[in-house]
């Protein structure tokens, strides 16, 4: 997440609407049965990179050693707060 701002809170984003829009909706579910796509690690960063404005990175690891990244090419980056 980047922005050139913090919220009223002093937060880029509040890590608890990342965790209930990803977290919360996926744990423990059938990935195949609530996505619309193949749930590969390159298309799940992809989606995470897409499903928040301010997103312009998502690492996802798939074991050790491990990792997929997406990023989102259009962000312009004049950010002063990264998370």
């Amino acid at each position: 997440m980047a922005t050139r701002q913090k919220n009223a809170n002093g937060m880029v984003y509040d890590f608890s609407h990342i965790r209930q829009e990803i977290h919360d909706y996926l744990d423990h579910g059938n990935l195949n049965e609530l996505l619309p796509f193949n749930p590969t690690a390159e298309n799940l960063a992809e989606w995470v990179v897409n499903k928040f404005p301010l997103c312009y990175r998502c690492t996802i690891q798939e074991s050790e050693g491990n990792i997929a990244q997406a990023y989102d090419d259009a962000f312009p980056i004049e950010a002063q707060y990264l998370m």
